[in-house]
């Protein structure tokens, strides 16, 4: 295959014009952030100038209500990308193979695009005439005709495609994986693969570029890192140690510089770097549970998280780097982004509903010995409960059982994968087990080595102690 020479795509006056809009202004209220909340399959609607919750776009029911066949609305809304005029929002929805249309002036969907198996981000070329999805779960990139929503073509990229995004200067389109160590840089034009980089792991969810467009920054989420890859000579300039479950990162131009600001989610923290060429860490920010997406406001000054187990976001002063507010939204937000003058005139709040759902109960598991992990985040669903369970670095391919105090039969049965992880979620009358009824604390849990009754087996983890 013949290779395109990356100059030839970014002229020299392009990364002079990357230095962008200069004139950015403070949030305000015709600007938006939305959150795709995966368990309520809602997209989250909050005014950043009032730091509150207008409401949500119900897209499908909540867990567990999504298992008939008769089922008609979206099944884990997780991905977000949104137009180059700020008209269109989308949203990707991972179990029904679905991108969905959405007016940011008035919350309605306006089309839906069905594709192949398990999308899982998308986003709009720079001048707005296609939306590119990828297609996480098969080895392409479903190129769909926002006029008219449908597929009008395939791009064939590595197996397991996890996120894209088009360079600013419009030649480029950037293909991470979730299945293969490798980064796709897609001519925009023809649709053609012309180079493919080799990166450090086969699990990133997640690729954004810095305000200059000079550089690309990846996570990888299995082994918490970020790799850092140069736009002109598509080489990697470096990588930078991050964390274990390392999700999303934006960039903010601050009174520091610019800095880099990436969520952890295994130390429910965003990490603060620099980004000269030997990438320092300024700062680590305590957040609430779980930490997954992130973007900044226009102007740089604030960063907004979502946090995946506490159902909320958590907004970042980037002056202090403290969190300055938390805002209750849809349970378990995945992807995060800032639209500004999404909404040019009015309230913007026709068609939304309100908030679906309660706050959860997290429930933080302590080790009784060696470095293994947990954490259960507990959420009613109505007249039941879901206890959602993850467990880390445990003995590799091992059966690990559940119990709380009170209960004959295990909660939930799990095996470790390979790394010692495993999750679970439990679905059922377990208020009591949760502490999601009013008034009552949550029981005692603990995790027990393979599948013996309650109480027999050796304890590897318990809550409060």
């Amino acid at each position: 295959m013949k290779m395109s020479s990356p100059l030839s795509v970014f002229p020299a006056l392009a990364i002079g014009l990357l230095a962008v809009n200069l004139a950015w202004a403070l949030p305000g209220p015709e600007d938006r952030v939305y959150t795709a909340d995966q368990n309520s399959n809602t997209v989250s609607v909050i005014d950043p100038a009032a730091n509150t919750l207008l409401g949500q776009i119900r897209l499908g029911n909540q867990r567990p209500d999504v298992l008939s066949p008769l089922y008609k609305g979206e099944i884990n809304v997780h991905g977000l990308g949104y137009s180059p005029d700020h008209k269109t929002l989308l949203a990707i929805s991972t179990g029904s193979n679905s991108v969905t249309f959405i007016d940011t002036a008035t919350n309605a969907v306006k089309g839906k695009a069905y594709i192949g198996r398990a999308p899982h981000e998308g986003f709009f070329t720079r001048d707005g005439r296609e939306v590119w999805a990828v297609v996480r779960g098969e080895n392409y990139l479903s190129v769909i005709d926002p006029a008219t929503f449908r597929e009008t073509g395939r791009i064939e990229v590595a197996p397991g495609p996890g996120m894209v995004r088009f360079h600013p200067a419009g030649g480029l389109a950037f293909v991470v994986s979730s299945f293969t160590p490798e980064v796709d840089v897609v001519d925009v034009v023809s649709h053609v693969v012309i180079r493919r980089i080799p990166v450090v792991s086969p699990f990133s969810p997640f690729l954004q570029f810095t305000p200059d467009g000079r550089e690309m920054w990846m996570t990888h989420k299995d082994v918490g890192k970020v790799t850092r890859i140069d736009t002109q000579t598509l080489q990697v300039m470096g990588v930078i140690d991050t964390g274990m479950i390392t999700n999303h990162l934006g960039f903010a131009r601050t009174p520091a510089g610019t800095l880099a600001y990436v969520t952890v989610g295994g130390e429910n923290a965003v990490k603060v770097y620099t980004t000269e060429p030997q990438a320092r860490l300024v700062a680590t920010i305590p957040v609430g549970p779980l930490p997954h997406g992130i973007w900044p406001s226009d102007d740089g000054s604030r960063m907004y998280v979502g946090l995946e187990n506490g159902d909320a976001v958590d907004v970042i002063d980037t002056a202090s780097n403290k969190v300055i507010h938390r805002i209750p939204v849809g349970q378990a937000p995945q992807a995060l982004v800032y639209v500004s003058n999404a909404v040019p005139s009015g309230t913007g709040t026709a068609n939304l509903v309100a908030r679906a759902n309660a706050d959860p109960v997290n429930v933080m598991l302590k080790p009784v010995s060696g470095e293994a992990r947990g954490t259960i985040v507990a959420r009613n669903l109505g007249l039941v409960d879901s206890l959602e369970v993850s467990l880390f670095k445990l003995k590799p391919e091992t059966t690990y059982s559940v119990y709380a105090s009170g209960q004959a039969a295990p909660v939930a049965v799990l095996k470790t994968d390979k790394k010692g992880a495993a999750s679970a979620t439990a679905i059922g009358p377990m208020r009591q087990v949760a502490g999601t009824a009013k008034g009552t604390p949550p029981s005692r849990i603990v995790v027990m080595e393979g599948n013996a009754p309650a109480n027999t087996g050796k304890a590897v983890l318990v809550s409060g102690r």
